[in-house]
């Protein structure tokens, strides 16, 4: 086995028929190789790596430069995703081989945090990797929200298609981008794609300011508007778009959009019946992961506690070892040490920490490592649990 790193424009021979027939219909049709590969330009500065044999590739992976925002924090981010093999090569430890080097690239290239959406959680699980809460899905009947339509909120909705409406929409998710905790964007190269997204964006805004914003589409007359994320500023934006959903009473049966976890659907009204869900199925509804590549990078993570621990990071092979953490003056540092251990845990199990999805008892209880009963207290004020919103979709 070969591996090597492989150029945009190599992706459509070497990648294409990999990940085709992994994830879509199969056989494909003759066009869509001709749709991947004018896609490809969107993806000039992701790294993808492909493992052959006998010059033929038979695994491959990628990775997109992103950001993240972690408790505050704006980290680079390696998006993992494209990862496929040929059936004849599976479980012969072609993907292991090639995570390995492209995290450490990752890595090299100064990514401290990753993530990515699995095909099985357990596989990832093995590489460091913990689950963030998945994106639920609010669908309601228009008439539910007439209250809002009484209501003289200051402000409009425009209606937009994405050509239009992107710069105000890209730069609305790079204002949550150092807003929201857990939430990621790609480079400008992988976002230009999202510039000819075939699809409505409703933009609400106050006094010429950007507040919300949804992209959607209708599927018939009767049938159901289908909304993406619901991105807000703040109550005022997302009573402008929800406000915006009522007017489609006449014209639609039901409304379908995906909102965060932090997002309670059945405040938005009074006798207003609405089906909230979080589903998780495999393989194709998976929950996102992420996981550390970096223990020092926390440091400058914001944090109210005056605590300082010892922990012990083991099997991994980019951030095992030992660290003090100190919480002092709205800050945590993060040093090597050489101290004794007050706990002991996996990259999956300080991950979980780090991104606000386990307490400390539950890192032990999902085992993920060992906890000194002196260590739990520390540790939850260290980090306070917090559920991330990732948002991009890769």
């Amino acid at each position: 086995m070969q591996i090597r790193q492989v150029t945009a424009d190599e992706r459509t021979d070497t990648m294409f028929p990999l990940q085709t027939y992994a994830f879509m219909p199969s056989p494909w049709a003759d066009g869509d190789r001709e749709t991947y590969a004018r896609r490809m330009q969107y993806y000039r500065t992701a790294v993808s790596l492909v493992a052959e044999e006998d010059g033929r590739s038979l695994a491959g992976v990628g990775a997109f430069p992103m950001r993240q925002n972690v408790r505050g924090t704006l980290h680079d981010m390696a998006g993992v995703a494209s990862v496929a093999t040929h059936p004849s090569a599976r479980r012969r430890g072609f993907v292991r081989a090639l995570l390995g080097r492209l995290l450490q690239q990752m890595r090299d290239q100064g990514c401290t945090v990753s993530a990515l959406y699995p095909f099985r959680p357990s596989f990832y699980g093995r590489y460091g990797f913990v689950g963030l809460p998945r994106v639920r899905t609010v669908t309601f009947a228009p008439e539910g929200l007439s209250h809002l339509l009484k209501a003289d909120l200051p402000g409009e909705v425009e209606r937009l298609p994405m050509r239009e409406a992107f710069d105000d929409y890209t730069a609305l998710t790079l204002r949550l981008l150092g807003e929201r905790h857990g939430f990621s964007v790609f480079d400008e190269v992988r976002t230009a794609e999202f510039r000819d997204n075939p699809r409505w964006v409703a933009i609400a805004r106050v006094e010429g300011e950007v507040v919300g914003a949804v992209t959607y589409r209708i599927d018939r007359f009767g049938g159901e508007l289908l909304a993406d994320d619901l991105l807000t500023t703040g109550s005022l934006g997302r009573a402008l778009l929800l406000q915006y959903f009522a007017r489609h009473v006449d014209q639609v049966a039901r409304v379908i959009l995906k909102v965060g976890t932090d997002e309670v659907p059945d405040l938005w009204g009074t006798d207003f019946p609405v089906l909230t869900q979080g589903r998780v199925e495999h393989p194709s509804q998976n929950g996102p992961m992420a996981r550390l590549l970096s223990m020092e990078a926390l440091t400058g993570t914001a944090t109210t506690a005056e605590q300082a621990i010892t922990i012990e990071v083991v099997d991994d092979d980019f951030i095992a070892g030992r660290y003090q953490l100190t919480g002092e003056s709205g800050q945590l540092t993060v040093e090597p040490s050489k101290n004794e251990p007050q706990a002991t845990v996996t990259c999956a199990g300080i991950s979980a920490l780090a991104y606000g999805v386990l307490d400390p008892i539950e890192v032990v209880t999902r085992g993920f490592g060992q906890v000194d009963a002196s260590a739990v207290e520390p540790l939850a004020a260290l980090f306070p649990k917090r559920m991330p919103y990732l948002f991009a979709d890769f």
